[in-house]
């Protein structure tokens, strides 16, 4: 199994922004994707959004700039928002990307779970779903040909044009990044996309029936039960012990997610709500190594086999030491203990 960390370069809370300037906080986080290379990590991936408390409104530059840092760990976003950006310029951005970073680029598409890039670029909410079925329809036209044509409803038609550059690697790797909407796994599985699940809350097994209806639309499909790969993003941090983890992770989680969710009509985090959902079934992966490397087997057992798993460990603003810290020993302890 390939184990990564995801990173939204978030900054939820006032008082961190105020300590830590947007530059170093950069910085700090090009470290970590370094500090992730050495640490025989297999993925780095940045994610997009296009609010305040993130740093991530152009991922691929970040990646580009930790291209140049990195020699072995892949690059990938978490996830790119297709629906509000032309596929020709995404395409263009991640074959660069590639060529930069020597083969090592990938996309994660998906819709995105916050929609200010909507209005930001001029689109229509109503138009959520079209928008992203017709520009993966065009990316995917775009990734398996270079002279192009092609016709839809929301970007002007392409008649035998190339686009260029292209890629290193023969066939850029598109994930399907996906939530908890049925349709989303179906047409993952139809297209005969990976799959990257991003389970942040509840309890992991619960997504099994999904992960099902993907791999039947696969099968149905005609594409190999071998092509039909997931992976899993869930939030969670590792330290030396579970209670050091705890300690460190459940004040910025309860902080921000509670933020987060009065956006939503969540209820306030509990600690209560915490354990609970970092007990044996919850999605939460936050305790230490040997702990969180045995629920990640139980949770990939459940899920019927996942070939990825991403940390995303922003959510709760832990200091840079500490996520350096983290980092060194997901991929010195845990991820060993999980491949073996």
């Amino acid at each position: 199994m390939e184990i990564g960390i995801d990173s939204f370069a978030a900054r939820f809370s006032d008082n961190a922004a105020a300590a830590l300037s947007d530059r170093d906080a950069m910085l700090q986080l090009l470290e970590r994707m370094e500090h992730a290379d050495r640490s025989d990590l297999d993925v780095f991936g940045i994610g997009e959004h296009h609010r305040k408390g993130f740093l991530d409104s152009a991922p691929t530059h970040i990646l580009a700039a930790a291209a140049s840092r990195t020699k072995k760990i892949r690059l990938a976003s978490a996830v790119t928002v297709l629906s509000a950006m032309d596929p020709v310029r995404a395409f263009q951005n991640f074959a660069t990307l590639d060529l930069i970073s020597d083969g090592r680029a990938e996309m994660v598409v998906g819709r995105g779970s916050f929609t200010d890039a909507f209005p930001l670029f001029g689109y229509n909410l109503n138009d959520y779903d079209d928008l992203f079925s017709e520009k993966l329809d065009l990316l995917l036209e775009i990734r398996d040909k270079e002279f192009v044509t092609w016709s839809g409803k929301f970007r002007p038609a392409m008649k035998n044009q190339p686009v260029y550059p292209r890629p290193l690697q023969e066939k850029l790797p598109i994930w399907l990044g996906v939530g908890g909407t049925p349709q989303s796994f179906v047409r993952a599985g139809a297209l005969g996309l990976p799959l990257m699940v991003a389970i942040i809350g509840g309890e992991t097994h619960r997504f099994r029936p999904l992960i099902d209806l993907y791999r039947e639309a696969g099968r149905r499909a005609g594409h190999a039960p071998e092509t039909l790969t997931v992976g899993l993003h869930s939030l969670g941090y590792v330290a030396e012990t579970t209670e050091k983890a705890i300690e460190d992770f459940y004040p910025g989680y309860a902080a921000s997610m509670t933020k987060v969710g009065k956006e939503r009509g969540w209820p306030p985090v509990t600690k209560q709500h915490f354990l609970a959902q970092n007990g044996p079934t919850g999605a939460l992966l936050v305790g230490s190594a040997e702990e969180v490397a045995e629920k990640i087997v139980h949770h990939a057992n459940a899920l019927g086999g996942i070939s990825r798993l991403t940390f995303q460990m922003d959510s709760a603003e832990v200091p840079h030491d500490k996520l350096m810290n983290a980092i060194d020993l997901i991929g010195n302890k845990v991820k060993p203990l999980v491949n073996a």
